[in-house]
């Protein structure tokens, strides 16, 4: 993708700024004389940083303004190691908002919208995302948090939510939760807008049935502001980013070179306008491609398709890559096979052993199952698992992220 004249200027004073000061970046960029860069060619010849670079520098050593400008910060989960710290400026908060409120505006959400959000507040950057956006759009809002399944049906028929912001997983176990409860015509809502975790077209088509809403994934990462830099629209043919907050390439993942457009590889993204922590060629681990063309909607701002999944989410087993991805587009190819499952790796008596637990609907055969889905497995990923077909709702619904691939072998 082209370089825009603007989003150049941007970069080139992000970095003058940041190798001018004794820094994160000033020490990461030692050397390099910002002013021969002169072209995007030049731009795309500085280093990547990535995620252990950020680790790093904790607690604070991205921290690129004053200590009297920063107003806040927020953290990734540190699930795998430690947690990288973002701090943020009274600007880059007000730049989020504007972000987000694009990201529902795009959704069709209005100032008459109640908007009902249940992922988390705190540390992570998703509760309160969404509620800036709603209130910088003027929408009402009902920060619900996560859990308390009860409280949040209740508050959803009694306020009449018309926007459910959720993960896919929770907004799936709502779904269920509603259908349980018999009190779909009670329920007002009319637009989703999901995030944080890839979710295959299964599950999309789920939520969507049984909510009766239009869709809509959201983009972000906690290192880059938060949900929110970007969303799909409502031809659902990838997601718009918005190039004049941050800049966007596709790379190899493993030799680091540009992908010409259309190509699949991993997304490196560079802020434009940040200030407490700016970021030059992040490499965020998620596997996409940019869509080349102009959308149907007729927005300007650039695209990316839904993310497929992630570099570190691979896992190999008898010398096959295997992604989440693969395992989600096989199980729509069978009938009766649900969109949850969980996939488990050991390593029993020397060999690796693969168990593929999935929910199937109600009145199916469980044995036709089980040799259905082993089939298509050796078929669509190249090995043989083991296969356990379970009920509907067996399988756990998580408030947050789910995690569906397990490799025990380490």
């Amino acid at each position: 993708m082209k370089m825009t004249e603007a989003q150049f200027d941007l970069i080139k004073a992000q970095l003058k700024k940041l190798t001018s000061q004794d820094g994160f970046y000033g020490r990461k960029l030692k050397g390099i004389d910002i002013d021969a860069i002169k072209s995007q060619e030049d731009f795309e010849k500085l280093p990547f940083t990535w995620k252990g670079d950020l680790r790093e520098a904790y607690p604070l050593g991205l921290q690129a303004v004053p200590e009297e400008e920063i107003v806040r910060i927020h953290s990734s989960s540190g699930t795998t190691g430690t947690p990288v710290i973002i701090p943020y400026t009274q600007q880059d908060v007000l730049d989020w908002a504007e972000m987000f409120a694009r990201c529902y505006e795009m959704a069709g959400v209005t100032k008459l919208d109640r908007i009902h959000i249940t992922p988390g507040y705190g540390l992570w950057t998703a509760g309160i995302g969404f509620q800036l956006g709603a209130e910088r759009l003027g929408a009402m809002t009902i920060p619900m948090g996560p859990g308390n399944t009860d409280k949040q049906l209740r508050m959803m028929v009694d306020m009449q939510s018309t926007v459910l912001c959720a993960t896919s997983s929770y907004a799936l176990l709502l779904a269920e939760e509603i259908a349980k409860r018999g009190i779909g015509d009670q329920i007002k809502l009319k637009i989703g807008v999901i995030g944080s975790e890839r979710w295959g077209e299964k599950m999309r088509a789920r939520i969507a049935n049984e909510l009766g809403v239009k869709l809509f994934d959201i983009y972000g990462l906690t290192e880059v502001y938060g949900p929110g830099i970007g969303i799909s629209c409502e031809h659902e043919c990838g997601m718009h980013m918005w190039d004049d907050f941050i800049y966007f390439e596709v790379v190899d993942p493993k030799t680091g070179e540009q992908k010409p457009d259309g190509e699949i590889g991993e997304l490196v993204i560079t802020t434009l306008r940040k200030q407490g922590a700016p970021l030059i060629r992040y490499r965020t681990h998620d596997l996409t491609r940019i869509i080349p063309g102009e959308c149907p909607c007729g927005s300007k701002y650039p695209r990316i398709d839904t993310i497929l999944g992630r570099t570190d989410d691979m896992v190999k087993v008898k010398g096959v890559n295997i992604f989440p991805s693969q395992i989600e587009e096989m199980l729509t190819t069978v009938e009766g096979a649900s969109s949850e499952y969980q996939f488990m790796i050991d390593h029993l008596y020397g060999k690796d052993i693969c168990t593929l637990y999935v929910e199937v609907e109600n009145g199916t055969d469980k044995a036709v199952m089980e040799q259905k889905i082993c089939a298509a497995f050796k078929a669509k990923i190249g090995i043989t698992v083991i296969v356990k077909p379970v009920s509907i709702g067996e399988l756990p619904r998580s408030e947050k992220k789910s995690t569906r691939v397990f490799d025990n072998r380490y």
